[in-house]
């Protein structure tokens, strides 16, 4: 292994030891913990978290531009999980063959959210939306965080589901052959839109089973006006992507598309408060390496 400095972050020097084992038997190198002031300072992160301690650092680790490994330690792990990484000892095995020479480095997508009120760029590597879980992870983000982490989700939308009301959400999609025109894809009372850049979100729901992280699409799946025991009976079928099958259920790829609401409603992302719409949403492609098994 080349390496010689690997950044910590997100941890305590008593989570990296495992790691420190594993690389201090291939090659001594340097650990050290916080971001560096330049990608000179280190070769490798290793970043301890769930997914919205990993949102927090993305502006950061694109800019470094370095291999990541995801050490799955948070409340929610979805990214993680899309990477194959389910627990600790799955991102110890991992670095163990990169540390090796023989681990992989894949390059990824990742989803950037630019409102239109600021134009300020955002990352995001799992999901982004706007309507009826924006309140779900507004209300699971008040819960104790052991909580959060065991059910969290589904415990904040069972209440969700009979208060929250179908607002009108406008969505369109970039025509690829005129960048600066729009096609409405959806123009509805909507309970929820995910623009989604990886397949799962909130503890495991498939919310897009079809979504890739490296082809370059955001996959969109709007929920419309559904009865409020429809969507009840309907939430499970979410954890095995069933839910596609609904009719009020549309869903779509695009590189990137448009979101605008009445209300100018709340966007979120991989767990985290972003913006209100309005706002485009779309995929820089390749925009990070992560270390996968």
């Amino acid at each position: 292994m080349r390496a010689a400095a690997i950044l910590g972050l997100g941890c305590s020097a008593k989570d990296l030891k495992p790691f420190q084992a594993a690389s201090d038997a291939a090659k001594k190198v340097e650990w050290r913990l916080g971001l560096p002031a330049s990608s000179a300072e280190a070769d490798v992160v290793l970043l301890f978290g769930g997914d919205g301690t990993i949102h927090r650092h993305l502006a950061a680790l694109v800019q470094l531009g370095l291999p990541v490994l995801i050490v799955p330690a948070g409340s929610g792990n979805d990214f993680a999980r899309a990477l194959g990484l389910r627990r600790v000892k799955d991102s110890l095995a991992a670095w163990e063959r990169f540390s090796q020479g023989t681990g992989q480095v894949r390059r990824i997508d990742l989803g950037v959210i630019l409102p239109v009120e600021t134009r300020r760029k955002h990352y995001f590597s799992c999901v982004a939306g706007v309507g009826l879980d924006g309140e779900v992870t507004r209300r699971a983000n008040r819960l104790p965080r052991w909580l959060r982490g065991h059910g969290g989700y589904a415990i904040s939308l069972l209440p969700t589901i009979f208060s929250f009301a179908p607002v009108r959400v406008k969505i369109s999609s970039a025509n690829p052959d005129d960048p600066g025109s729009w096609t409405v894809r959806s123009d509805q009372p909507t309970l929820l839109a995910a623009f989604a850049n990886a397949p799962v979100y909130g503890g495991g729901m498939k919310i897009a089973p079809k979504a890739k992280m490296d082809d370059g699409l955001l996959d969109v799946c709007v929920v419309g006006g559904v009865g409020r025991l429809k969507l009840f009976s309907m939430f499970p079928t979410v954890y095995a992507g069933r839910h596609l099958q609904i009719r009020e259920v549309s869903y779509f790829q695009t590189p990137r598309l448009q979101v605008e609401t009445e209300s100018g409603l709340g966007i979120y992302a991989d767990g985290e408060y972003v913006c209100p719409s309005p706002a485009v949403i779309g995929v820089e492609p390749e925009a990070l390496r992560v270390i996968v098994p």
